[in-house]
């Protein structure tokens, strides 16, 4: 039994290893060579954060976080929609995802997150609706919460918030950091898996197209992915619990016009969660899109525009009930 352990400790080991290689000869761009013509390199002072900005500099402006693993491409779709609708529709790439400046300390706590966020908000002198997905709507609400003075209103689309999360530990395995470039080489980077991850997370399969597909693996080519992916899986695997957006009663002294958008299909963050979340904020309404999963924006396009025209408009009539 011992040595039969041990072979597949090795053979482990070795699939590893060969994995590891194998990113490293795939992961050789720049962020010059790869990202979009019409992307922006904002200097900040946490560093260079990366967006799409599109439609009149004057309209009113909105702020798209996207979910783990994708990055502000993958909202094109929404921005061009709420461009031609009249609005400034800005997404940003939150590190390691995307372009952004990765940090050298490998710091992507969600309190750190959120400086972030404030960071751009400031260089860019920008009071938005926030548009919070999935992961990233962590750190978004965690900026709102410490600066609501800063936001015209919150939308959170089914957001992986860790409400009442405990502190844990991390996984044995997985505290090593080339362990954890081990499993992250063999499934977040891998190209050969982002169809079966993404599809993993929807519920409209014909979702995963191989358009959508080319999106999420677009910034995976640039150098040390791998390794900086690695870096940022502890703040997946334990939410933040020293953050305001951890806690109830964070969002039951929130006030700010919030809404919520949620798919009844989601099994990544159930419906429930969304439930909960919506009625601890005062004034708060959740739309929920029947036949929808996580990621509503690309498996019912038509549907979440719809739902989110209604909720900007719902923010808009919101009385602030602040004393």
């Amino acid at each position: 039994m011992g040595l039969a352990v041990l072979w597949l400790l090795l053979a482990a080991l070795m699939i590893g290893i060969g994995f590891l290689g194998a990113a490293v000869l795939r992961e050789t761009d720049s962020v010059e060579a790869l990202r979009p013509e019409d992307g922006q390199l904002i200097a900040t002072e946490q560093g260079a954060l990366h967006v799409l900005d599109l439609g009149p500099q004057d309209g009113p402006v909105l702020l798209f976080l996207h979910g783990a693993g994708a990055w502000a491409g993958l909202w094109r779709p929404v921005l061009q929609d709420m461009a031609a609708a009249g609005y400034r529709a800005i997404a940003l790439d939150t590190p390691p995802f995307g372009f952004s400046e990765r940090d050298p300390a490998g710091d992507y706590s969600r309190t750190r997150q959120a400086e972030r966020i404030l960071a751009l908000l400031k260089a860019l002198d920008i009071r938005p609706v926030l548009v919070g997905h999935s992961f990233g709507a962590g750190p978004g609400v965690e900026a709102v919460m410490r600066a609501p003075e800063r936001f015209a209103g919150l939308i959170v689309v089914d957001g992986a918030l860790g409400i009442g999360s405990q502190a844990s530990e991390l996984p044995v395995p997985l505290r090593p950091q080339v362990l954890r470039e081990a499993a992250v080489s063999m499934t977040a980077t891998n190209p050969l898996l982002t169809r079966r991850l993404l599809l993993s997370l929807i519920h409209v399969e014909a979702a995963a197209t191989d358009e959508v597909v080319a999106v999420l693996q677009l910034p995976m080519r640039l150098s040390g992915s791998t390794a900086a992916f690695a870096a940022w899986l502890p703040a997946l695997l334990r939410p933040g619990v020293d953050a305001r957006s951890t806690r109830a009663e964070s969002y039951r002294a929130l006030c700010l016009p919030t809404m919520f958008i949620w798919g009844e299909q989601d099994t990544v963050t159930p419906l429930d969660q969304g439930r909960q979340a919506a009625a601890l904020v005062s004034g708060a309404e959740l739309i929920a899109l029947p036949g929808v999963g996580h990621i509503p924006q690309i498996e019912a396009p038509k549907a979440f525009q719809d739902a989110l025209t209604a909720a900007l408009g719902k923010l808009r009539d919101a009385q602030s009930t602040c004393g």
